[in-house]
């Protein structure tokens, strides 16, 4: 057996609406398109992979999301050029999201170029591109 990707990827906000609203500007410039919106879910398709946003509990609402917590560290999407990168870069600034890392190479494949940024609960988000297949050959 082997997996064909990762169908999609559901995070829970402290703050649906804030959250909400930074998605359906970052998703949709990332090429994803919304297939469902209601009161407590934001789900959008594109790139062979979906990404949802949903609401809280009632008693995690505000909560605050921690990177070294057991769960989620961060969550990367892949780009198709190195350019893309610089794009999102750009975007990012018109949002004033909180860019942890500037466009650069780094060490983890030959030719990985990425932007690390996070959302509005502070849940980290890169956008990378490796030339060719890269190790996900």
């Amino acid at each position: 057996m082997e997996v064909n990707g990762i169908a999609h990827i559901f995070l829970t906000a402290s703050n649906f609406e804030r959250s909400r609203d930074f998605y359906r500007k970052l998703l949709p410039f990332l090429g994803l398109k919304p297939v469902i919106e209601t009161e407590t879910t934001y789900y959008c398709v594109g790139g062979r992979t979906a990404v949802g946003i949903s609401a809280p509990s009632a008693e995690h609402e505000g909560a605050a999301f921690e990177q070294k917590r057991v769960g989620l560290h961060h969550l990367c999407f892949r780009a198709r050029e190195r350019a893309d990168i610089d794009e999102l870069h750009g975007f990012l600034q018109t949002l004033g999201a909180r860019i942890i890392r500037a466009p650069r190479e780094d060490q983890w494949a030959p030719g990985y170029y990425s932007i690390l940024f996070e959302d509005p609960d502070g849940i980290r988000l890169e956008l990378n591109h490796v030339p060719g297949k890269g190790l996900l050959a």
